[in-house]
């Protein structure tokens, strides 16, 4: 049975980094600007492609399929709130979605979501039910601490293709120390550097809220794909939830 192990966030501090440590965190200029954000984040190890999770995906998809009974998920607050990040953010909310409401729109149109690798699949529905969007990444493809922070315009980032793109200056981006790119446009899309593949052994997992009851249903999002994660794969699980005051997910790896 999986070990359990719940990580208290810390502050920032000045102490020496060795290179089998990296970090998660969002910039302060991130928490400033949006200071209703709650932030999830999840360690797991032992990661494995042969996994079986249709029993759990059913448990989280019929929880979606009852929120989107009452309409569609432009009308939940969960997306609601994500529309006007998107919107101060100068983008075009129809035009470029979050990933949960990217899922639920397809969910809601085909009943159901292609399978891509048991632990995405587990995430994905995960993000269906809560309506949250969850970034999935390969430990091993990010280099050094991964930051949520505006891109400079010289970070790079690949396509799920493998095509090469450049993240506009002050667009939300997940960078790390290399300057990849796991992210454009914050939770719009992933990117296929990190994404988690059938050689995936650890992966990090970022919820991200910023609706009025985010800092409630993001810890539940979080202790519920714990618990999946947990009861699917023999490896070890971690969480936390940041805050500003608390921003970074230390990873021994």
């Amino acid at each position: 049975m999986t070990a359990h192990h719940p990580m208290t966030a810390h502050p920032m501090t000045a102490h020496s980094m060795t290179d089998r440590t990296m970090y998660f965190q969002h910039s302060d200029e991130i928490w400033s600007e949006h200071p209703g954000l709650v932030a999830g984040v999840l360690l797991a190890t032992g990661i494995t492609a042969d996994a079986v999770v249709e029993p759990r995906l059913h448990a989280f998809n019929t929880r979606a399929k009852a929120r989107l009974a009452a309409g569609t998920e432009a009308d939940l607050p969960e997306i609601q709130a994500w529309r006007r990040t998107f919107s101060q953010m100068g983008l075009k909310p129809t035009r470029y979605r979050c990933a949960s409401e990217s899922l639920l729109r397809r969910f809601r149109k085909e009943g159901a979501l292609p399978r891509i690798h048991p632990l995405v699949d587990l995430c994905n529905a995960v993000s269906l039910a809560f309506a949250i969007p969850v970034a999935a990444l390969d430990v091993a493809e990010i280099s050094g601490h991964l930051e949520v922070r505006h891109a400079s315009g010289d970070e790079s980032y690949l396509t799920m293709s493998g095509e090469p793109e450049s993240p506009e200056p002050g667009e939300v981006t997940f960078t790390d120390a290399a300057g990849h790119a796991h992210a454009r446009r914050w939770t719009n899309r992933q990117s296929g550097r990190s994404a988690v593949r059938d050689t995936t052994r650890t992966v990090l997992i970022v919820a991200e809220g910023v609706h009025a009851s985010a800092a409630t249903d993001v810890p539940d999002l979080v202790a519920a794909l714990a618990d999946a994660v947990g009861g699917v794969w023999p490896g070890t699980v971690r969480t936390a939830v940041l805050s500003r005051s608390a921003p970074r997910f230390d990873v021994e790896v």
